[in-house]
């Protein structure tokens, strides 16, 4: 059973669906509410923190924990305030408490898996490589609060058993999001149509698909969008541009092996098969046979996990299901025992 204690947001709040011991209403000092649940047994707190009593204080916060377990506590912060910054919530994380959000979602995802350290550590590495913390801390900016507020709202973990792999073109308009749209399609026979989503960050070429479960994003919404999709159980997210892709279990890179688009790789980035060398790259697009694959690693110097050619995305394609298998997402007998034919004349 569970506790709330509400100010501001007590209209919100009695919109959850959840088993309620106690509720109460109000503005009280952080020892007040210690005094009272110190010795009262409740499964979770939530608690919108406007109903404490100097709460914009790091000192009340501290005292608050002093007296009640922080990991049993959802704090809902009120948006667009000075706790919504990665100053406030990096001291918040130090003594402790990583169990904040910023709206209804967050809290129902909170009340069934509290977060750890692991899950809130991009917030003080937010502050730790700011040049100018005086920029990240001020209110008036509004392209970082919403920012901040977007962060805070993906602060919710990651579901366990949850698989998120990335994509991430190398060489110009390598097909990562067509690619991601066929391994989807394919994976739904499989996991059903809510068992899979793809995620593009900072794009919105997956509106073009006319598929639900087909997400355009932002990089900082990432999370947050993965957490709303509980049902899902392979997550597939087009990196394009994106910084962080930390989340992702894998991450595969892909490669159009044309002598136009090589060159123009090379002549961007003169080492970037060096960085490549210990990634899971595959060829996409590709007319490439066995032995001209073999000539390719011999020259970029790293090993090709998948030889993709191009495929007709409107229809199922056999060489999907291989490379899923070859992923470890499907067994060999999700193949239907089609294989050989044309698999002979392309690289696994």
């Amino acid at each position: 059973m569970n506790v709330i204690v509400a100010n501001k947001k007590q209209s919100e709040l009695a919109n959850l669906d959840i088993d309620i011991i106690k509720s109460i209403n109000g503005e009280y000092e952080a020892s007040e509410l210690v005094e009272m649940f110190k010795s009262f047994f409740y499964s979770k707190m939530i608690l919108d923190v406007t109903a404490i009593k100097n709460y914009d204080s790091l000192e009340t916060y501290s005292e608050l924990i002093s007296g009640l377990a922080p990991d049993k506590i959802v704090f809902l912060l009120p948006e667009g305030s000075k706790l919504c910054t990665p100053n406030f919530l990096s001291h918040l994380i130090d003594i402790g408490i990583y169990n904040f959000t910023t709206d209804l979602k967050g809290v129902e995802y909170l009340l069934k898996k509290s977060n750890t350290l692991s899950d809130v550590e991009h917030i003080k590495k937010m502050v730790n490589e700011s040049t100018n913390n005086e920029v990240v801390q001020n209110n008036n900016s509004t392209s970082s609060s919403n920012n901040v507020e977007n962060i805070v709202k993906a602060s919710a973990k990651i579901e366990d058993g949850v698989t998120i792999i990335g994509f991430k073109d190398v060489t110009e308009h390598a097909g990562a999001t067509t690619l991601i749209y066929m391994l989807k399609k394919e994976l739904s026979h499989v996991y059903g149509n809510d068992g899979v989503i793809g995620i593009e960050l900072n794009k919105n070429d997956f509106m073009y698909f006319n598929d639900k479960n087909l997400f355009s994003v932002k990089e900082n919404e990432v999370k947050t969008t993965i957490a709303s999709n509980a049902s899902a159980k392979i997550v597939l997210v087009d990196l394009n541009n994106a910084v962080d892709d930390s989340y992702c279990g894998d991450v595969i890179y892909l490669i159009e092996p044309t002598t136009i688009k090589l060159n123009k790789l090379i002549q961007r980035n003169r080492i970037i098969f060096g960085k490549l060398a210990s990634k899971k790259v595959i060829l996409n697009k590709s007319a490439l046979l066995n032995n001209d694959v073999t000539d390719f690693e011999g020259e970029a110097g790293i090993r090709v996990f998948y030889n993709m050619p191009s495929l007709d995305e409107r229809k199922r394609n056999e060489i999907i299901s291989d490379f899923l298998v070859k992923l470890g997402l499907l067994n060999n007998n999700s193949n239907n025992g089609n294989s050989g034919g044309i698999f002979g004349l392309f690289r696994r």
